[in-house]
């Protein structure tokens, strides 16, 4: 049979869907996420806790964090089977289960309702929720990479990270109206709408996704008898130091939930609206949504590398100069050092991160690689609010806190970066390979 030479797969690639596809996966995927974090900072803990103090807020921030314990199992899970089974029909299973599971949140009784079973309840969903993201982004980022053409892979997988700024600024625009209402509708009924508007938007990214084929080098790996039987051995045996690296390098996302939710809990403090530290929100990812692909650009002609460790200094940086806005009372400055610190710092390595993770990996371990790396990575970035509240960052003077704990996080990741490889010139067969000399290009031809 000659059915499977790379001559005949290479036409079948097709990054435009497979960018609009992930985009669409992730921006649902992302609006139950994110909305789950508004709430946690917002209105959890007036309904699911008995009291509305600093103790609720930790407690709330905490339920946010408990799914990120389920996504390194759900990436160990949902790694193995996208390994071996594909790409294609892994997400599909996560999407369902992520608007399933936002769903069920919205229908859930209160601490007033049931006591503590309500936060139990609150928890499971959420812990759902994790399972699915686990393997949402690690996923949609290998169809993309592997539907990508050589010269342009961190372009186009860019677009699945832009989908999830395009899933905050829907759940953060669905949450203002609803925030603006009084407080008897806005605890009783009103937290509960957005949740069920999921319901919809999973129809259609559903439909949008389901019209994608298996990426062309999975399907030729599989033809080819290649695919781990157990993915996990070969990943752990020859790309432990990358799978090292990748969760050292994601401790980068726990600068988007200081901005997303922490944050929103700090305004708070220093006497901002709530539908105010929202729109901070909504205006910075709006912006992030046309620089997000400018630096996956970027990223294609100078390399993943100094892009990624840009974005993970220019955090650092603009951080305490956002956070000590808050309280100023100058809206406009704040405005744009919210625009500058996520649009134009985090957003760099944000938008990266798909391309120069996954390309530290072969196409055998490529989804375990890049889904176990970043969940146990983004560990951090799970119970970065309750660790900083906790340690009273949302008090008076809180900025501090919160500045010094985003420093540390992002040089850690950015001394995880300088130790990789830079991979942009690399072709997309050899990735994950040793050494891609050109002597190695010659036997495979």
């Amino acid at each position: 049979m000659t059915t499977t030479h790379h001559p005949e797969t290479l036409p079948e690639k097709t990054p435009k869907r497979a960018a609009l596809a992930s985009f669409m996966g992730s921006a649902v995927e992302y609006y139950d996420f994110f909305l789950f974090g508004a709430a946690a900072a917002l209105i959890f803990p007036h309904v699911f806790f008995p009291s509305d103090n600093e103790a609720a807020l930790v407690m709330s921030f905490a339920t946010f964090g408990f799914a990120y314990i389920a996504r390194p199992v759900g990436a160990v899970i949902l790694g193995h089977f996208g390994d071996r089974i594909g790409r294609q029909r892994v997400l599909m299973f996560t999407l369902v289960l992520m608007g399933l599971s936002t769903f069920v949140i919205g229908c859930l009784p209160t601490f007033s309702t049931i006591g503590w079973a309500a936060p139990v309840l609150l928890v499971i969903c959420r812990l759902l929720q994790g399972l699915s993201a686990a393997g949402e982004q690690a996923g949609a980022s290998s169809l993309t990479l592997e539907h990508s053409p050589d010269d342009q892979r961190a372009f186009y997988t860019s677009w699945t990270l832009t989908g999830t700024q395009g899933g905050l600024i829907l759940a953060s625009l669905v949450m203002i109206p609803f925030m603006a209402l009084p407080d008897e509708a806005k605890f009783s009924w009103g937290w509960r709408v957005p949740f069920w508007l999921s319901a919809a938007v999973v129809v259609v990214a559903y439909f949008i996704r389901r019209q994608l084929h298996e990426t062309p080098q999975f399907t030729e790996a599989k033809n080819a008898g290649t695919i781990a039987r157990m993915p996990l051995v070969p990943l752990l045996r020859d790309h432990w130091r990358d799978v090292l690296r990748v969760i050292l390098c994601a401790f980068i996302a726990a600068v988007s939930t200081v901005f997303a939710n922490l944050a929103l809990a700090y305004g708070k403090q220093v006497g901002l609206d709530a539908d105010l530290t929202l729109w901070l929100v909504v205006a910075a990812n709006v912006v992030a949504l046309g620089s997000q692909p400018l630096f996956g650009r970027l990223a294609d002609r100078v390399g993943r590398k100094p892009v990624f460790i840009y974005g993970a200094l220019s955090s650092a940086v603009l951080m305490p100069f956002y956070m000590l806005s808050m309280s100023q009372g100058n809206h406009v400055l704040t405005f744009a050092l919210a625009i500058a610190t996520f649009s134009f710092g985090y957003a760099a390595a944000n938008a990266v991160w798909p391309s120069f993770y996954g390309e530290m990996f072969s196409t055998q371990v490529r989804f375990s690689g890049m889904a176990i790396g970043t969940q146990l990575g983004f560990l951090m970035a799970g119970f970065a609010p309750s660790i900083v509240t906790a340690l009273g960052g949302v008090r008076d003077g809180g900025w501090t806190v919160i500045s010094v704990f985003t420093a540390v996080i992002c040089l850690i990741a950015a001394g995880a970066a300088l130790t990789a490889r830079e991979t942009k010139d690399v072709p997309t067969e050899l990735l994950g390979q040793p050494v891609p000399a050109p002597a190695r290009e010659l036997v495979t031809h």
